[in-house]
């Protein structure tokens, strides 16, 4: 095979003569043809192998254009991209894409840990008991790779696009890699693409302004005793955070200030910035960390509860001290689900019972607490509207049953629900697009509410797709003004 450049001997650019390419096909096929021969004598199958070399070619063709973004230093330190590119030359398309994914999941790590890990994983695990036991970059390991996604486009390390983006890289890499059998058929033209969007999202991703600026607050949050200028000038921040990161950065402050090993002048840095923060912090952020007393509570960690209640008493937040036990049996329910929802390889599975487990918690009691209310709304949505593959048959009956157990408030959430991240993220894809009108049809005769039902109207007539709704200004400013009234 003729040799090609090294990124460590020339700089860009890094395309190699056609004629280098022309003689690597040639001796591609060669080589393969010997390998049929060997295969054919010992017994062994030769169709849908490997991909023809023509699509070999079209990887090797666009290749050069996708990486030549990339520094010397970049592509020296990007070992599975080399095995991506070795892989796919010879055919073996599948191993080529788990290479790709591997070396993007590498990278987002590094990113993240880079950022503020603790604060990533206060974010990415809900679950106190889990979340004790996540604390280095080697702990990220254990957070699987949708929930990866997940939590660094909540924290903007990736944009919305990007999630969308990896997220289908992700689904292909489950389907089509050589990470599971499968018969999916991949080009050399679709796994350029898709080392472009990873390069593009990943391997050369720069925070935000804001995201990098919050990264080093936490990181001072945690170095050292603020002095009052630095208390003031952070104070000054909080004021210009979008929404999204102000509850996020509450979440963060929340997790820094309850753990055991919580150094006493990092709470005391929480404690001097928490009542600034407050006020900027939505509702549902504000039952969150209620929710998350009450689990401290029925976990038995009556330490990390104490210190949880403190920050709420500092604020003169006892109205979002939730029913410790109820709330956090719903709300394990509720996690569950959504675990066993974002399997994507397991999900047809795992759902089902899931499902079941928040069904027999529901049904012991009359009514859903105020606190999960809205969470638990938006996760039934979430889970009825499928992961955008498909339906997952045994768990829908019973998505279908406590949609239906829904009271007026909870169908005027589930009607406005295309306002939240998750759901207009999920909106984009064609088969969620489909459940959306089902949904609509399902809450339709619990609606009763005037302004309810010519919502109601508003958003049937309305002519783009779901994901578009909050585009609208008349609708943007009706959502706005439901959910300023109702305190969403």
């Amino acid at each position: 095979m003729t040799e090609m450049n090294s990124p460590e001997s020339s700089n860009l650019p890094v395309r190699a003569p056609q004629a280098s390419v022309q003689a690597a096909r040639a001796d591609l096929e060669a080589f393969e043809d010997l390998m049929f021969q060997v295969l054919e004598h010992w017994g062994l199958p030769t169709d849908n192998i490997i991909v023809h070399a023509k699509q070999r070619e079209t990887l090797l063709k666009n290749t050069p254009d996708v990486i030549e973004v990339m520094t010397d230093e970049e592509r020296a330190k990007a070992p599975y991209i080399a095995k991506m590119i070795m892989a796919g030359s010879v055919g073996l398309f599948d191993a080529a894409l788990n290479y790709l994914w591997n070396e993007t999941v590498n990278r987002l790590r590094d990113h993240v840990a880079a950022f503020d890990v603790d604060y990533f994983f206060t974010l990415a695990e809900t679950d106190p008991a889990r979340r004790k036991n996540l604390k280095t970059r080697d702990d990220l390991s254990q957070v699987d790779d949708y929930k990866l996604l997940e939590a660094a486009n909540k924290i903007k390390l990736i944009s919305d696009v990007a999630f969308k983006q990896l997220t289908h890289i992700n689904y292909m890499r489950n389907h089509a890699s050589a990470a599971h059998p499968n018969i999916e058929e991949l080009t050399g033209l679709k796994l350029a693409e898709w080392l472009e969007t990873c390069i593009k999202e990943v391997f050369q991703l720069k925070p935000r302004n804001v995201v990098a600026e919050i990264g080093k607050l936490l990181s001072n949050i945690k170095a050292k005793r603020l002095t009052k200028e630095e208390l003031n000038k952070s104070a000054a921040f909080f004021d210009g955070l979008p929404q999204e990161h102000s509850d996020n950065l509450a979440a963060g402050l929340f997790g820094i200030y309850t753990p055991d090993d919580a150094a006493p002048e990092v709470q005391d840095n929480v404690r001097s910035l928490w009542p600034t923060l407050w006020p900027l912090v939505s509702e549902d952020a504000r039952n969150d960390l209620g929710i998350k007393l009450a689990r401290f509570t029925a976990n038995a960690d009556t330490d990390r509860a104490a210190r949880a209640r403190e920050l709420l008493e500092l604020v003169g937040g006892s109205a979002y001290l939730p029913e410790p036990e109820r709330v956090a049996e719903i709300q394990q329910a509720l996690d569950d689900l959504k675990r066993s929802h974002e399997a994507h390889m397991t999900n047809f599975y795992e759902e089902p019972p899931a499902a079941q487990r928040l069904k027999d918690v529901v049904g012991r009691h009359s009514d859903i607490p105020e606190q999960v209310t809205l969470n638990y709304v938006l996760q039934l949505v979430d889970v009825f509207l499928t992961n955008g593959y498909g339906v997952a048959w045994n768990a829908e009956p019973t998505y279908k049953e406590l949609i239906g157990r829904f009271d007026g408030l909870q169908a005027a959430i589930a009607l406005r629900s295309f306002g939240y991240r998750q759901i207009r993220l999920k909106l984009q894809d064609e088969i969620p697009r489909k459940k959306w009108k089902e949904l609509l049809d399902m809450i339709d005769p619990k609606l009763t509410g005037r302004g309810d039902r010519a919502f109601l109207t508003t958003v049937r007539d309305f002519s783009g797709t779901p994901d578009k709704l909050t585009q609208d200004t008349k609708i943007k400013a009706q959502l706005d003004n439901w959910l300023d009234r109702n305190k969403y």
